[in-house]
């Protein structure tokens, strides 16, 4: 959520400024950039394509907005190809190493769209008999943005036409042969269908609301007409998603806790699906060498954690994590927490002069409380300009606030705050918007998320966990990064349910069950693409991979490594390493880095 209160208080704030002596503020303690280096500053040939193509689809993406529509797939797989044609007119050897990563990051990203498209196509192809009444909820909203005068009368039986197929559909799958149509049919769907057409379906509510809201009030007719039509089409769709998923999902509703009663559902895209993810994202791996590698470095922790649980006089290093979780503040006193942890961080950096922290980056980060109904979905930390805040309130149930103080104890935490704020995230987000800010269509979360793990591995290896309980939080989060790896690819690959990927993470990493739960819901009910847990640990290990080749060899200093890639915006991690290396790539480039080798 943005937050507001500059907005809110914009008039006296200003009133207050004009009125107040401006010596009184004292001299900035950020002065203004060198501008003739800002003028100076690395810059690529080939931005403001980038920055058009992106522009133009986004705004085809805008205006072609629903999901199923045929003929919004028609529209970008055009839109794409002509930008593929456009491509090939470029000549490459007026590129220099800026221009060139544009441009195999664009050829990439238009080669990635447009598999999507065929897969898209394929998975709605295979759910269209569970869902015959798309087709009709999509066309009266291309109409609409077609701009097509729109007959009131014929509305309305459209309507009942999409409630009547509804219901018919509905009764085939439960095995009534008796439809209101007088046809006499029977539809099956496995689990995984009848999950991607619930969300379809939610898809096409949320169409139907808005083609009918843009005309309802405004044309009496089409009010008087449609009124009755629009409400009863409205809940047979609603109805029959909630149908779907509790017919095929066993999902019941929230239950007396909300949330956390509902059964963790996902969907698993498949070994295509992945390959396809993986390609895109530049990672020359397939999901079985990437899951050995996940166990390599499931097996180096354990060791580590092994000898701090050691160190603290236990024999179990279960026991040792248990003791570590109820080091927590007391109620109220979490906030201080957080705001002395992320300064402890910041002085650790500038101390080594490890990178560029700008002055600016440090005064402007907030913090957010997260609500408990937050928290049920998002039981840890969340990082940005904001960080977002874990822990119990008065509402919850006793043994609600005891899982959350637990799992935000605060040796977890210590390893959190610096991944969420500074040199993590926040300060990926500062630096990001003002270095390279095109690349932003880019964006890949091996290089968001594994920036911020990176760091996690290079403070380790230069002594910040104090104490053997501070090697024990940062090892749980090292863990739960491995087991990411495991449950989020063994149940893309249909080898791992949900209910088994929480069990995973309590056994494995010692999770309370709540925050496992939560976590596993997180990572397939949410808008996380697959590929999205297992960037944690690869990214991680293509930066740390990096170091080992220019910093540990002597090719850059450390700075200047970590502030070169703070510097070159949003792009896969190999996409990184040419820009660091200055490699003149030629057009088609494919990924070949293997960063993780030998592999066990």
């Amino acid at each position: 959520m943005r937050d507001r209160t500059v907005g809110r208080f914009g008039p006296l704030f200003l009133v207050v400024c004009l009125a107040w002596p401006l010596a009184s503020f004292g001299e900035s303690p950020d002065p203004a950039p060198d501008l003739k280096t800002l003028i100076n500053a690395p810059s690529s040939e080939l931005a403001s394509v980038v920055s058009r193509f992106s522009a133009d689809n986004w705004a085809l993406m805008r205006r072609y907005d629903s999901a199923p529509s045929k003929d919004a797939r028609e529209r970008r797989r055009s839109f794409l190809k002509s930008w593929q044609k456009a491509l090939k007119a470029i000549d490459a050897t007026d590129l220099g190493v800026e221009g060139r990563i544009d441009l195999v990051l664009l050829e990439n990203r238009l080669a990635y769209e447009l598999g999507r498209l065929d897969l898209d196509e394929a998975a709605l192809q295979e759910i269209a008999p569970i869902i015959p009444f798309a087709r009709e909820v999509v066309a009266l909203q291309e109409a609409r943005r077609r701009l097509e005068d729109v007959e009131p009368q014929a509305a309305a039986a459209a309507l009942v036409k999409i409630r009547q197929t509804v219901n018919d559909v509905r009764k085939a799958i439960e095995g009534d042969n008796e439809s209101e149509a007088g046809e006499e049919s029977a539809i099956s769907a496995t689990k995984n269908d009848a999950h991607l057409a619930a969300a379809v379906v939610d898809d096409l509510v949320e169409t139907l609301a808005d083609w009918h809201g843009h005309f309802d009030g405004y044309d009496p007719l089409f009010s008087w007409w449609t009124k009755d039509p629009y409400k009863q089409a409205d809940e047979a769709l609603k109805s029959y998603a909630r149908f779907l998923r509790q017919h095929f999902l066993g999902d019941h509703g929230h239950g007396e806790n909300g949330r956390r009663d509902k059964p963790v559902v996902g969907l698993p895209v498949g070994r295509e699906a992945l390959m396809e993810d993986l390609r895109a994202a530049m990672i020359p791996y397939t999901p079985e060498e990437l899951l050995a590698i996940g166990e390599r470095e499931f097996e180096w922790c354990d060791r580590e954690m092994r000898k701090a649980a050691k160190d603290l006089g236990f024999d179990n290093w279960k026991d040792a994590l248990e003791h570590v979780k109820n080091l927590h503040v007391e109620p109220g006193q979490q906030v201080s927490l957080v705001r002395d942890l992320a300064h402890e961080a910041v002085d650790f950096l500038a101390e080594r002069d490890l990178l560029t922290v700008p002055p600016l980056a440090t005064e402007i980060w907030r913090m957010r409380m997260l609500s408990p109904e937050r928290q049920k979905i998002a039981p840890f930390f969340l990082g940005g300009e904001t960080v977002q805040v874990s822990f119990p309130t008065d509402t919850m149930t006793h043994e609600q606030k005891l899982m959350s103080m637990r799992g935000n104890n605060i040796h977890f935490s210590r390893a959190t705050v610096h991944h969420e704020l500074i040199p993590g995230h926040h300060l990926q987000g500062f630096m990001t918007e003002r270095h390279m800010p095109h690349r932003r269509l880019f964006y890949t979360p091996f290089w968001i998320e594994g920036w911020a793990l990176y760091w996690e591995m290079r403070l380790w290896d230069l002594g910040f966990p104090k104490t053997p309980e501070d090697r024990i939080g940062m090892l749980f989060w090292r863990m739960h990064r491995c087991a990411r790896i495991v449950f989020s690819l063994k149940f893309h690959l249909g080898e791992m349910t949900p209910a088994e990927a929480i069990d995973y993470l309590v056994e494995r990493v010692g999770h309370e069950r709540d925050n496992a739960t939560a976590e596993v819901r997180r990572s397939f009910e949410g808008n996380y693409p697959p590929l999205y847990q297992l960037a944690y640990m690869m990214g991680a290990l293509q930066f740390r991979a990096l170091h080992e080749e220019l910093v540990v060899n002597g090719e850059m200093t450390e700075k200047a490594f970590h502030d070169g890639i703070l510097t070159g915006g949003h792009m896969p991690v190999e996409m990184v390493r040419a820009r660091l290396k200055g490699t003149l790539l030629e057009p088609g480039y494919a990924a070949s880095w293997r960063f993780a080798d030998p592999l066990p």
